[in-house]
């Protein structure tokens, strides 16, 4: 079964311009053009994952700054 990648271009505006700091793993899974698991497992271990009323939310500035680090 393929999957179609689905349109993320307001998201990639919102997060770029700074008014999205976060989102979840769907929407990041979608923005970093990654699978959800390997996503999930990503923000985790950047620390970036904050659970607010059971709602995981990523901080995508703190994702992208273990991203440079580890693998920049």
């Amino acid at each position: 079964m393929a999957y179609k990648r689905r349109k993320v271009e307001s998201l990639e505006i919102a997060v770029n311009s700074g008014t999205k700091k976060y989102v979840r793993y769907n929407e990041g899974a979608d923005l970093y053009s990654m699978g959800i698991h390997g996503f999930t497992d990503l923000a985790k271990e950047a620390g970036a994952v904050r659970k607010i009323n059971g709602v995981c939310l990523v901080n995508v500035d703190i994702l992208n700054e273990y991203i440079e680090e580890m693998y920049g």
